[in-house]
């Protein structure tokens, strides 16, 4: 439960709840007014894996949400009364619903319970190659092709899989934007999800909000031809009401606020403001890339942001730079306008599987279980481990850097597709240099090439992102530590 009503005699605070539903978990973070954080928690999510095909129920991911915020308010010692705005971030999964709000299955099981296709499902990478190869003036907004990852091959491919499913769903949502309107009943879409998953036109709805004077209209960046030309003409029915009738600025207060229903699941307030809501890399992003370091406080300004590249980091990895003006770059989502800073391009480059490919490394090595049970008795994690493992291997070998510890090992980590800047869900990981051997030593060998894979992934992305207008700068000091 919530912790209780503050004592009379206590100052009144003000604290802000942030909700952040990732791939495996929701977690809940207080912040306040000064954005320290007060306390946080989280709750695991289940996950269904068949193939390419990646579910989870929106069921489940609600009431791990209620799990995190309870817990979170209570480590914290937050009254309920005291939690004066909330905001959600998520992963860009897509979720289904039927008019009454339940779920509606996206699973070839028919399990209503599994209504969330996850952001990382590649079961429409065919419907994305039939989308790019209609040479869609909006494609020039998605680097030049949809992903498989985006939501309108998801979305064709259930229209042509699951009839059935199809004619039940009453709302097809981002998974951010269907915790906000869970949370206060609101189905108003946000300007980053559907800019950056759904090809919503952001210029075309700022353009309209100029003339208007308003940050809350409806929505009208949506490009109805496109929508009749991929074979989702009936999406853009009722004024485009299953996929979302009006779009607001990340961060506008939805509807009257948290509902009763949800305040109390919630264990906070009814009516507490309930902002539009972010994917959750982009809202990473909004916190990140407006830091300043120290050394550069006194030559902030409005342009040094362009110089920066923001990565956010978890199963994937998002890349995200913005420009002034739109750059279109080939393999690189965007450009996309106010989808993340307001008034600025933003450009998305991305890996599909970072996190969850040094998972797969060391999780399927024979090694595995012995090294994990020595890491944990020494109370330590598996990676720290595995790095001391590395310093000392090259100490043995009299190496002047740990890069030289993989000479022979090499690892190209498109185990799930390459995002950016290649662009081919297809393409496929190669581990080169393996032997027979099952040791130890030779799993942090592995992870280690993994690591810098990962890592020249990267820096391929940023210099593909310079050579096509951005002025990313690269800190060659701080690349070096991490590659070598």
């Amino acid at each position: 439960m919530a912790a209780s009503s503050s004592s009379s005699d206590e100052p009144s605070r003000s604290v802000f709840l942030g909700v952040d539903v990732g791939t495996g978990s929701a977690r809940a973070g207080l912040f306040d007014e000064e954005g320290k954080l007060l306390g946080s928690s989280s709750s695991p999510i289940q996950i269904w894996k068949d193939g390419a095909c990646v579910e989870q129920s929106s069921t489940d991911i609600w009431l791990a949400v209620c799990a995190a915020v309870k817990a979170a308010c209570s480590k914290a010692k937050v009254a309920s009364t005291e939690v004066k705005g909330m905001g959600f971030a998520a992963t860009c999964s897509l979720v289904a619903v039927d008019s009454d709000s339940s779920p509606v299955s996206v699973s070839w099981s028919g399990d209503s319970r599994r209504n969330v296709i996850v952001w990382m499902d590649h079961r429409a990478i065919e419907q994305a190659e039939r989308i790019n190869s209609s040479k869609s003036p909006i494609l020039e907004y998605c680097g030049a092709a949809v992903s498989p990852e985006m939501e309108p091959p998801k979305l064709l491919w259930v229209k042509e899989n699951l009839q059935e499913s199809w004619s039940m769903v009453f709302r097809w949502m981002d998974l951010s934007d269907w915790l906000s309107y869970r949370a206060t009943g609101d189905d108003t879409r946000s300007l980053c999800t559907t800019v950056c998953k759904w090809t919503y036109l952001g210029h075309a709805h700022m353009q309209h909000v100029n003339d208007k004077e308003s940050r809350d209209m409806e929505a009208c960046g949506w490009d109805d031809d496109f929508w009749e030309e991929i074979g989702l003409g009936d999406l853009i029915e009722g004024h485009h009401a299953k996929i979302g009738r009006s779009v607001a600025f990340p961060g506008h207060p939805l509807g009257s606020g948290l509902t009763p229903t949800a305040a109390k699941e919630l264990g906070l307030v009814p009516g507490i403001p309930v902002g539009t809501s972010l994917i959750d890399a982009h809202a990473g992003g909004v916190g990140v890339i407006e830091s300043v370091p120290q050394s550069e406080a006194a030559d902030h300004d409005k342009e040094a942001i362009c110089n920066r590249m923001v990565l956010v980091c978890g199963t994937s990895t998002c890349h995200m730079a913005v420009s002034r003006s739109k750059l279109f770059i080939p393999g690189v989502w965007g450009p996309f306008w106010s989808a993340m800073v307001p008034e600025y391009w933003l450009t998305e480059g991305g890996q599909s599987a970072t996190g969850a490919l040094l998972d797969h490394i060391i999780e399927n090595h024979a090694a595995s279980a012995c090294l994990a049970n020595q890491a944990a008795s020494q109370k330590i994690s598996l990676f720290e481990l595995l790095n001391k493992m590395l310093e000392t291997m090259m100490v043995e070998l009299n190496l002047s850097f740990i890069a030289a510890l993989t000479k022979d090992v090499h690892v190209l980590p498109d185990f799930h597709g390459n995002r950016s800047p290649i662009a081919d869900p297809k393409a496929k990981g190669v581990i080169y240099g393996l032997t027979l051997d099952t040791s130890d030593k030779q799993l942090a060998l592995l992870y280690l090439a993994t690591v810098q894979g990962i890592a020249y992934g990267t820096r391929h992305i940023v210099e593909h992102c310079n050579a096509h207008g951005h002025k990313v700068r690269i800190c060659r000091k701080y690349v070096a530590h991490w590659l070598h």
